[in-house]
């Protein structure tokens, strides 16, 4: 395996950044395989993931039971789709020509390198704040809430950090990651510690959860008409941090004079002719956001409480698939299969569900530790807003640090090392891994984040969510079809047995992609099969994966 035949070597296929890496050279070990997970799993999607949850109206512990939970079930085809990497010391691009053929590789690996370009421009452009709020802390200024010439400037940094790393290669993005994991775990740590401290306990902390799930106004049809039902956030005594609210007309913008708030739950009779209100809140100075009052579905039974576990459980699988699909570009630099199966065990899981906790456990100290914060609406739940909400320069300073360590070692782990690959897998005698990612890091301006970060974000949700048939169709080629066994030197070959009859494609892996892809589409054009789509990383994995599986059994059969 370690030594590469000089026909090979010149092959169009081959390149010394594609090439096997030999077991003596492999310097990743199991603190390395789980330290890139601490810092790919620390970022602010992470400690946000609960928040969808407990508005959706599952409970603190529900949520973190379902992260963690989706986390080892992801963890699971992360493990069986790094064994190639280990076993055989080379990436995702080059595995995945057994399966989809030589060409046909392409499409499963630009679109996973497409999709982490569009999230490391999201992500360089949220380090880049972190520079820019950094720099109004240090001259006392107040950020503005618009695009400014500082915040290009703090855009163009936090690139060139990241380009360094890419131009000084794996190593370095090995040392990033070691060097970032216990200050990250430690920050998760900290933070807990502070919000048990400002409120008084840590079972004070949790208690507060039932707020931030509970709507801040709710709109009730009684039998003389509609009502508002008021719950804004309680202080710890029970009593209510607001003392006044104000409905406000929709339609002609008219405000009606402040009245007093008299409890939590207090119900205010509306006019049928102006019902269409919002409400507001305020306390002295400080103002809530503007909320419009919601209208409590009725309660589901057993199944419906079932099918948002299953919905919640989907995204939370989803959260990792992409990475699932080019994890052998990860475990091709460690050298045993236990590094990498305790390593990622350890790693994901683990410091997933410890960070959604550090998301909810802080929000929770937060809705009663700030006075400003009067609704649940308005909880700090990102940790830029969390940091917004203190005075002392110097704990913004440190925080923002911070921010631009998680963010770092997240993009590059989880938005370079694949693109890269994918690109250079394309022409691999013109595009090293170092051009790769420098294509990746240009591809990250190009999409203009700043302009359509939420936009784009939505956008490559929907494509991740496409990519389960990818994986189906790689752990059933290694593992059912295959055996774990794979020809290295076909694999850079252009008329090799990877090649299917010099196509390039495995017409096999097409017909299942296509249609384990088509599956979920159908689910997101039509209503009632709707459930396709929003379970496709489940759907379009074993839809692909028996398909192939049948397709490639009844291939051998033919040509036996």
């Amino acid at each position: 395996m370690e030594d590469i035949p000089s026909e090979i070597q010149s092959s169009p296929l081959y390149s010394e950044d594609l090439a096997p890496i030999p077991v003596q050279e492999r310097t990743w070990g199991l603190w390395d395989m789980t330290a890139i997970w601490v810092g790919m799993a620390v970022c602010i999607p992470t400690y946000l993931l609960a928040s969808y949850m407990i508005k959706g109206g599952l409970n603190w512990l529900e949520a973190l039971i379902i992260i963690a939970l989706g986390n080892l079930i992801i963890t699971i085809p992360m493990v069986l789709n790094g064994h190639a990497g280990v076993k055989y010391g080379i990436p995702f691009p080059v595995i995945g020509r057994a399966a989809f053929g030589t060409k046909g590789i392409h499409i499963a690996a630009v679109v996973r390198g497409i999709v982490a370009c569009g999230w490391f421009g999201i992500q360089t452009w949220i380090g880049g704040l972190a520079f820019y709020a950094i720099w109004h802390a240090i001259n006392g200024t107040s950020p503005s809430l618009g695009l400014d010439f500082g915040k290009f400037i703090g855009f163009a940094l936090f690139w060139m950090l990241n380009v360094y790393f890419i131009w000084k290669g794996t190593e370095s993005i090995k040392w990033l990651e070691k060097f970032a994991a216990p200050i990250l775990i430690a920050i998760g740590i900290g933070l807990i510690a502070w919000g048990a401290s400002a409120v008084g306990s840590f079972g004070k902390v949790l208690d507060q959860s039932e707020q931030l799930g509970q709507p801040s106004a709710v709109l009730v049809d009684g039998t003389n008409g509609q009502s508002v039902q008021l719950f804004p956030i309680k202080n710890l005594d029970g009593t209510v941090k607001a003392t006044e609210f104000n409905l406000v007309d929709i339609d002609n913008s008219v405000e009606t004079l402040w009245q007093p708030l008299t409890g939590y739950g207090q119900s205010v009779a509306l006019n049928s002719n102006t019902n269409d209100k919002e409400i507001v809140y305020r306390n002295g100075d400080f103002q809530s956001s503007q909320i419009t009052p919601s209208v409590i579905p009725a309660k589901k039974g057993f199944w419906g409480k079932i099918w948002i576990y299953l919905l919640s459980l989907t995204a939370m699988v989803g959260f990792w698939a992409t990475m699932a699909i080019s994890i052998a570009d990860i475990t091709r630099f460690t050298s045993t299969q236990k590094n990498q199966i305790l390593g990622q065990f350890i790693g994901l899981p683990g410091t997933m569900a410890l960070f959604s906790f550090v998301g909810i456990f802080v929000t929770c100290a937060a809705v009663v530790v700030f006075p400003d914060i009067l609704i649940a609406d308005d909880a700090p739940w990102d940790p830029v807003s969390l940091v917004g909400k203190f005075s002392n320069p110097l704990v913004v300073i440190i925080a923002q640090i911070f921010m631009i360590i998680a963010t770092l070692s997240t993009n590059i782990a989880a938005n370079v090392i694949a693109p890269a690959n994918a690109f250079s897998n394309i022409i691999p005698t013109k595009i090293s891994f170092r051009s790769g990612g420098i294509i990746t890091a240009i591809i990250g301006i190009l999409i203009c984040p700043w302009w359509i970060m939420n936009e784009i974000s939505g956008l490559l949700v929907f494509v991740s969510g496409l990519l389960g048939p990818v994986l189906g169709i790689l752990i059933c080629d290694y593992f059912m079809i295959r055996d774990k066994h794979l020809e290295i030197d076909e694999l850079f070959k252009v008329n090799g047995i990877y090649s299917y009859n010099s196509t390039g494609f495995n017409r096999a892996a097409m017909i299942a992609l296509t249609i384990g892809v088509g599956t979920a589409l159908i689910g997101y054009w039509v209503p009632s099969l709707n459930f396709l789509y929003t379970l496709s990383c489940f759907t379009g994995f074993f839809i692909s994966f028996s398909l192939y599986y049948l397709l490639m059994k009844k291939t051998k059969k033919s040509t036996a």
